[in-house]
């Protein structure tokens, strides 16, 4: 679930960067939560997409090789 008030100022700051104004008919706090469903819904989906292709087949060695790639990071 994503940070409301930070997806707000991130909002705030693109508008602000690209000279954007919001509808007046249109509330931040809407404009936030409607935002912030749509990439959850497309977030999901994603993961959904990675868990099927770094599962894909159990290779177990492959992924003992992730764990020592990231462990090393």
């Amino acid at each position: 679930m994503l940070d409301r008030e930070v997806i707000k100022e991130f909002l705030e700051e693109e508008f602000s960067e690209c000279d954007m104004e919001i509808p007046e008919d249109i509330s931040m706090g809407v404009l936030v939560e409607i935002f912030c469903k749509y990439v959850e819904d497309d977030y999901y989906e994603w993961i959904k997409d990675n868990f099927k292709s770094f599962f894909d087949g159990l290779h177990w060695d492959w992924i003992r090789d992730r764990i020592e790639h990231y462990a090393e990071s």
